[in-house]
């Protein structure tokens, strides 16, 4: 798909965003995180997992972003995550659980590029990124990699 393209359906996904249903903000923000890596909706992005209006928002933003599996995905929830108030913080938590609570794996790769966000310029991502290794380290996935020793 080309740049404009690609912009002109993020333009139209923050119109989403700014919706007063939180069903299309929520779904805005679950196909806004499929273009995290475009500025324009970074920004949306962590405005929706800070939603004033409804933390379903918050969660399933949360999610989609996580599901990403990227440092990009942990960037924008971890700069959010630094920044929520008690109720956001608690559904994001509840997000990164329900994430990367199954594989082993995918939890471990979390750690790993939280530990590298640890570094980055950004105060907020540092921060949030500070918190997101607590979380993760806490969880006990389900499901973990066979070891032939």
């Amino acid at each position: 798909m080309d740049d404009g393209a690609r912009r002109a359906a993020v333009a139209a996904l923050r119109d989403l965003a700014r919706s007063r249903d939180y069903r299309d903000r929520a779904d805005a923000g679950c196909a806004l995180a499929s273009f995290a890596e475009l500025p324009e909706a970074a920004e949306a992005l962590r405005e929706l997992v800070l939603d004033a209006g409804d933390t379903f928002v918050t969660r399933t933003t949360a999610e989609a972003l996580l599901r990403r599996m990227d440092t990009l995905g942990l960037a924008v929830v971890g700069s959010a995550l630094a920044v929520a108030d008690p109720g956001h913080g608690d559904w994001i938590h509840t997000a990164v659980v329900d994430v990367f609570g199954v594989f082993s794996r995918d939890r471990d790769a979390a750690m790993r590029d939280c530990a590298a966000l640890t570094e980055d310029p950004d105060e907020h991502v540092r921060q949030g990124a500070d918190q997101l290794l607590a979380i993760l380290a806490d969880i006990d996935p389900i499901l973990h990699e066979v070891r032939n020793e």
